[in-house]
């Protein structure tokens, strides 16, 4: 067999720009911090203008709103969500070292939204993909979703005891084989990707791997884990620190998730940037909603301890904005958001616009 050039893969002409997207700079008065972005990231920033907060979408809105024929969201992810547990469970069975495959499956398996990988699978259909294309994909997703469930819940994170609704994974399996259960996932969702896709050309392959690359590493959700956890306590955190910790740690794993499935699905560079846009603005929405219900529901509700990021004394949307106004910011995030997607087929995009309906709307 002739050696393979991965290097032209791995640096297309077309690789996205690394710098952040800061959605609502000009909410205050506040340059965008220093400590976070450089003078060469600033002059890549967004250039649309900033918008301020208003209510301008009511969940009545979206309902009677919505494109004809009525599109079945609850079969749909019904659907989709048991192709992907399926998926998961074939792709890490239970074999030596038990222990560890054990604990992975335990925490991979544990239920959830599916939220990642149907997005994964619905941006690859978006663009004219196969769902199957999108399923490694989507799995190594999930799989790095877990992962970082499984760590945020160690002691030495957020000592967490309750994660959906069972007992965390280092409750039941002890702290050493909770961090190597969470390496294990993390490293098997890369390996997954390049031996389980078809469907897709090597270099859509080899660029999808290194978009998931940085969505996690010190450029994507460890990023925002560290200025999280540094800036615990502190009184000076405005919502330019917590919209980049929110960018990082929560939005870019979604943004990852879509555009993975858009890299996947054959989409061109101007579809999947599209779609990248429609994921930051999904990605914030989604820990907005979260602070929200992290002070307005129970425990037994959320599947998880309620009230924790404000016992950690974190600073959250509603405790800069207050709830009324954290709930405004949502829905301008989900209209934004779903103006992104105008110009695709919606028929095709009304899985999309569902998704994000339905992050803005849940109540877990």
């Amino acid at each position: 067999m002739s050696a393979v050039n991965f290097n032209a893969w791995l640096h297309p002409s077309f690789t996205r720009s690394r710098s952040p997207t800061f959605l609502f700079h000009g909410l205050t008065n506040s340059p965008i911090p220093s400590f976070i972005v450089t003078k060469r990231q600033r002059d890549k920033l967004y250039s649309s203008s900033p918008f301020t907060l208003s209510a301008l979408l009511t969940k009545e809105d979206t309902v009677e709103t919505q494109e004809k024929p009525a599109f079945n969201f609850k079969s749909y992810m019904v659907q989709k969500a048991d192709a992907v547990n399926q998926a998961l469970d074939d792709a890490v069975p239970l074999r030596e070292p038990l222990r560890i495959h054990e604990a992975m499956r335990y925490s991979l398996l544990a239920g959830g939204k599916r939220v990642r990988p149907v997005l994964c699978v619905a941006a690859c259909e978006l663009v004219g993909g196969a769902a199957a294309t999108a399923m490694p994909a989507a799995c190594a997703v999930e799989m790095i979703h877990t992962m970082s469930l499984i760590h945020d819940d160690l002691p030495c994170m957020d000592n967490d005891d309750l994660r959906r609704g069972k007992p965390t994974n280092h409750k039941v399996f002890g702290e050493d084989v909770a961090v190597l259960a969470g390496d294990a996932l993390l490293a098997f969702a890369f390996e997954h990707i390049a031996g389980a896709t078809v469907g897709a050309s090597p270099p859509r392959i080899v660029r999808a791997l290194g978009e998931l690359a940085r969505a996690i590493g010190a450029e994507g959700l460890v990023a925002g884990q560290v200025v999280d956890i540094k800036s615990e306590g502190l009184d000076d955190v405005g919502l330019e620190r917590l919209e980049f910790i929110h960018l990082h740690k929560t939005a870019a794993l979604l943004e990852g998730a879509v555009v993975l499935g858009a890299i996947l699905g054959g989409g061109t560079d101007e579809e999947i940037e599209k779609l990248r846009k429609f994921a930051r603005y999904i990605g914030l929405l989604f820990q907005v909603v979260d602070d929200i219900l992290d002070i307005t529901k129970s425990s037994q509700e959320l599947g998880k301890t309620a009230g924790k990021d404000l016992a950690a004394d974190k600073v959250t949307y509603p405790k800069l904005l207050g709830i009324e106004k954290s709930k405004e910011f949502a829905a301008k995030l989900n209209k934004d958001a779903q103006d992104q997607l105008s110009g695709f087929d919606p028929v095709k995009a009304a899985p999309l616009v569902a998704l994000a309906n339905y992050i803005a709307y849940r109540q877990n």
